[in-house]
């Protein structure tokens, strides 16, 4: 039996910041027992998200790694500049617009994006058609005043 196709969905911040979004939604993850892969396309991002998920929270913190160190396939969260899904992940975060690229194996893929900013507004409109157009269930959602709200 084929393995059911990824779910892309569409995350519109307006209210926050992706620093406070991310760790909550990383945290869901890994309560569904997903692992993550947490994709960018600026390394000085994915260092800052690696120094913020140690700290994020006083009296715990999430569990990662980066791609590049030794036993990457260990953790259960991974954050890379990379195309490739070294820890087996369910779910793969896409930040900044980075590339979705083969969406194969994962369960969902979560494009995150500043509703603030016309260029990541482009860059999110451009991957919801593309996404679209390859025949994967999308699914949008806007931050609103009482919390995340499907739109689409």
């Amino acid at each position: 039996m084929a393995d059911p196709a990824c779910e892309v969905w569409f995350y519109h911040m307006e209210r926050s910041s992706l620093e406070q979004v991310l760790p909550d939604l990383l945290e869901r993850s890994l309560a569904r027992n997903w692992r993550a892969v947490v994709r960018g396309r600026q390394s000085d991002r994915i260092e800052r998200l690696d120094e913020l998920l140690w700290t994020y929270r006083d009296e715990s913190f999430l569990p990662h790694g980066l791609a590049e160190e030794p036993h990457a396939a260990l953790q259960p969260v991974i954050l890379t500049t990379q195309m490739d899904n070294p820890n087996g992940a369910d779910v793969v975060f896409l930040l900044d617009g980075a590339d979705a690229g083969d969406l194969d194996g994962f369960v969902r893929c979560i494009v995150l994006f500043d509703g603030r900013d016309e260029a990541a507004l482009a860059t999110a409109r451009a991957q919801w058609r593309a996404i679209k157009t390859s025949g994967l269930p999308v699914s949008y959602w806007k931050q609103m005043a009482r919390g995340w709200e499907k739109q689409a």
